[in-house]
Order: C-alpha cells, then sequence, then structure tokens
C-alpha cells in the first residue's frame, strides 16, 4: 500500500518519521489526516525536543489540518480554529519566526481577521438576544467565539496598532457570545 493508504484505523503510527506521515497527507482520507493531525499535534507540544524539530511536527498538523475536506461554514470554523490554536500555543511557546508567516503573531491576527464573517459591533447586536435568533444565527455565534478563542494569548505577542486594536475589541465581544 502507498499514499494515505498506509494504515488502518487499529494501527498505531505514533512513532512514524515526520517524513513518513507527511507522505501520507497527499492522498489520504479525512480520518486518516485526523490521525496525522494529532499525532504530530502531540509531537509538537514534546518538551525536550529541539524547536526546529518541534515546528516541523507543528506544520505537519497544519498541513493535514488544512487538506481536510471542509463542508460548510461549521466545518471551515472548526478547521480554522484548530489552526488558530496551533499556531498561537507554537508563538507563544517555542516562539514567533518572522520568516515563516505560521509563526508571525502579524499574520495570524490577518487571518483571524480574514476568518471572520461578521463585526464585533454585528456580534454585540446578535449576541443581545441570541435566545431569540434562529438556530444559523446562533452557530455563527458560536463561530465566531471558536474562532477568536486564542486571542487574548496572541495579543500578547502583538505589536501596538489598529490589528491589535480590532482583536482587543473581539476580545470584549467574544465574552457576550454564546
Amino acid at each position: 500500500m502507498s499514499g494515505g493508504a498506509d494504515f488502518e484505523r487499529n494501527d498505531d503510527i505514533s512513532g512514524w518519521p515526520v517524513e513518513r506521515l507527511r507522505s501520507l497527507t497527499a492522498d489520504a482520507a479525512d480520518w486518516r489526516l485526523e490521525v496525522v493531525r494529532v499525532i504530530a499535534q502531540a509531537h509538537a507540544y514534546r518538551a525536550g525536543q529541539p524547536l526546529d524539530e518541534r515546528r516541523q511536527w507543528a506544520e505537519l498538523s497544519l498541513l493535514a489540518n488544512q487538506r481536510m475536506r471542509v463542508d460548510g461554514p461549521a466545518e471551515q470554523a472548526r478547521v480554522k480554529a484548530q489552526e488558530f490554536a496551533l499556531r498561537t500555543w507554537v508563538i507563544d511557546r517555542l516562539g514567533r519566526d518572522d520568516e515563516n508567516p505560521y509563526w508571525h503573531p502579524e499574520s495570524l491576527a490577518s487571518d483571524t481577521l480574514d476568518a471572520l464573517t461578521l463585526t464585533p459591533s454585528q456580534a454585540t447586536a446578535l449576541a443581545g438576544h441570541w435566545r431569540d435568533l434562529p438556530i444559523e444565527q446562533i452557530r455563527a455565534l458560536r463561530r465566531h467565539k471558536n474562532l477568536t478563542a486564542h486571542l487574548e494569548t496572541l495579543l500578547a505577542h502583538l505589536r501596538s496598532g489598529p490589528v491589535q486594536d480590532q482583536l482587543l475589541i473581539w476580545t470584549r465581544t467574544r465574552r457576550l457570545l454564546p
């Protein structure tokens, strides 16, 4: 077998090297991509390993995450929230890397703002009476809450300016969301 068919659900691939797992992401099925994402993320979190090695694992986790099929706004938000959480963790724990947009706080801040479909004032207005809203609007508010979960940590790594100001507003708005 080759590519994404190299393992079955009950196989333990947690000890596979990063390159072997990376090769699986080219044509793997979604459940395999999720397995690779989780294993790679666990390796990235492993203290005591060289920073560049941990970043390689984190990039593999992001790659697997990005290659997952996303059907609709809920899946898109889940994939983005996972990405934002891992990128924030790497920036916070392993340090920023201005050469790599994944580990650049301002890039992550811009990506976050790009993923949001509501303005803070729109979200605040809807949140004020969310129990009366149609389920899809409630779900949109929940997606925005999930997409902004990483902001408190990220803000500590941003330079002062308009983007930081926008994200500060979102941290206050987030507290109002269901």
